[in-house]
């Protein structure tokens, strides 16, 4: 769901994003577990077939790493797993022959290494963010959504904000959350300085006070929070460009570089939920719309951007 976030990677939040990318000190974090890994890995970008999934069939269970980010993947009140990913899982998992669903609950940092290195879960069901650096690390699925973005503003968008551009032009003050790949978008349109504060909450409060001019997020997450809020709104939702170019923010489920086959199984089903219209009334109680829903392609979305060496 986006590029590197640069200084600001490596941050954990309240509402840490699906977008900020593995560090060197999530790595060290959990290199205590890696030798807990029970079966090989590959070499260094190496990707294999695996045989994940038949494992998965006999154990009747899958375990699938969420970071607790309302929409996308969160423990509820009744210590349940669910939101858009999760809920995903739990129907394709089992036609797979997998009728269990087993949520490991970590911070989003930590989900690669957890996933690659530790070994605590078979896969990533958080709505992460599909890119290039993540793609040399884990295998996605092609994704469940298109993320546009929205901004929160004060009520009536005095300042007309559409667009980072906007920002840049009227000279106005933008925060976005921990880890948001809204940093980076905003950063390389031309914003200066980005305020970051922990989440979604924070950036309404932030805006409603008048610390800053507008708060960058997604459009689900932007359009969740100022609901009832009489200070402030919701941008209409945009697609970012840099450089002529979209800023995609679509997310997937992870695996394994060793595990292509269990990858491309769960494509199969995955693209059959998108055909029959299934996988949007599966997402659609966590504010998702038809609007969210993509054809883009993992293959698509792991391609370097054009002109990068």
């Amino acid at each position: 769901m986006a590029p590197p976030l640069g200084n600001n990677e490596g941050f954990i939040g309240k509402a840490v994003r699906r977008r900020s990318l593995l560090t060197g000190a999530g790595m060290a974090a959990l290199g205590m577990f890696g030798g807990a890994a029970c079966s090989r890995v590959p070499e260094e970008g190496k990707v294999e077939g695996g045989d994940l999934l038949d494992r998965l069939r006999d154990a009747g269970e899958v375990r699938i790493g969420v970071a607790g980010e309302v929409p996308f993947g969160y423990i509820d009140e009744n210590g349940e797993v669910t939101g858009e990913a999760p809920e995903i899982a739990k129907v394709i998992f089992p036609r797979l022959g997998v009728p269990k669903v087993k949520a490991v609950p970590t911070k989003f940092g930590a989900l690669i290494p957890g996933l690659t290195q530790a070994r605590q879960f078979d896969v990533v069901s958080a709505g992460m963010y599909i890119s290039p650096v993540r793609c040399e690390q884990v295998l996605f699925s092609d994704p469940d959504y298109l993320m546009l973005d929205s901004f929160i503003v004060k009520k009536g968008n005095p300042h007309g904000i559409k667009k980072y551009e906007d920002i840049v032009k009227k000279g106005l003050k933008l925060a976005s959350g921990t880890a948001y790949a809204e940093i980076d978008t905003a950063k390389r349109t031309g914003v200066k300085s980005v305020l970051v504060v922990p989440d979604q909450v924070a950036g309404a409060d932030a805006v409603a006070l008048g610390r800053v001019d507008a708060f960058a997020g997604t459009a689900v997450t932007v359009r969740d929070v100022v609901k009832g809020n009489p200070k402030v709104e919701a941008s209409k939702p945009f697609q970012p460009m840099v450089d002529g170019e979209p800023v995609y923010g679509s997310g997937g489920f992870a695996f394994r570089l060793s595990e292509k086959n269990l990858r491309d199984a769960f494509n199969k089903e995955l693209l059959k939920l998108k055909e029959s219209g299934e996988l949007l009334r599966i997402v659609k109680p966590f504010g998702f719309t038809e609007t969210e829903m993509t054809d883009l392609t993992a293959a698509k979305l792991c391609a370097p951007p054009k002109g990068a060496s």
